[in-house]
């Protein structure tokens, strides 16, 4: 199973971009596209995330998280068409301004759903965390915080599923087609989940403690990320950004 922020090894230029830049770029992919009106501007932010996740070569994370994207994204394109009654008709009580506003609404979710995972993908929480306590002057902990949640997501799905292929040992029938009854499976393995959550946050939070967390300070990384000539150039594109999703 593809987790879709495992770190990807790399040398593109997106790799070796300041961790702090990438999560910029990310940021005015999301505000651009909240701010756009136009979905011609919307393909062209979305198909420029696709480009740099195929540049970078992390195309089958984000095809994996697409997997569960789209089918949300058609499920809000039908309700946006059939309960928008305004505008011209079209196909009996389905207007132009429904499916208009349906596109719309499925291209931002993907829009504002996929800019994160190329800008995690090719940065590893470690350099993440650093980057933004050296450059934000993020406090440590704060940081330390954001990363280990998003190190966990992972360690959590594995475990999600470990304990779905016990119970389907069991007998339990997981691969109905049926998504309310899946769910209805699905809901009591909230609580085993919990339990291993619970103690899994408690052993870090001691191995940090442990390892002098508190001392913790901007000077403590051993390694250093200034921003260079590619990270001003790029947050230039981030400003250029958010202007043309205000402007459109």
């Amino acid at each position: 199973m593809v987790n879709v922020i495992d770190y990807v090894p790399g040398t593109t230029l997106l790799h070796r971009l300041n961790p702090v830049t990438k999560i910029a770029l990310a940021v005015a992919l999301i505000a651009s596209s909240l701010t756009a009106d136009s979905p011609i501007v919307l393909v062209a932010l979305l198909a420029l995330t696709l480009a740099a996740s195929a540049y970078a070569h992390v195309m089958r994370q984000v095809r994996s998280f697409l997997k569960l994207l789209i089918p949300l994204s058609i499920i809000m394109f039908v309700m946006q068409a059939i309960f928008v009654r305004s505008g011209t008709p079209v196909f009996l009580s389905i207007t132009n301004e429904g499916l208009m506003l349906g596109l719309m609404v499925c291209l931002r979710l993907l829009c504002l759903a996929l800019p994160l995972i190329p800008a995690l993908v090719t940065t590893k929480l470690t350099d993440l965390a650093n980057a933004c306590v050296e450059v934000l002057h993020v406090p440590y902990q704060y940081a330390f915080t954001f990363t280990t949640a998003l190190r966990f997501v992972p360690v959590f799905s594995q475990e999600m599923n470990a304990i779905m292929e016990a119970q389907t040992a069991r007998g339990v029938e997981y691969d109905t087609p049926n998504p309310l009854k899946k769910l209805r499976l699905m809901l009591p393995l909230c609580i085993p989940l919990l339990i291993s959550s619970v103690g899994k946050t408690d052993a870090t939070a001691l191995a940090a403690e442990q390892r002098g967390f508190y001392l913790r300070t901007r000077a403590s990384a051993y390694k250093r990320y200034p921003l260079a000539w590619r990270d001003i150039a790029a947050l230039a594109l981030c400003v250029g950004l958010i202007v043309l999703g205000i402007a459109c």
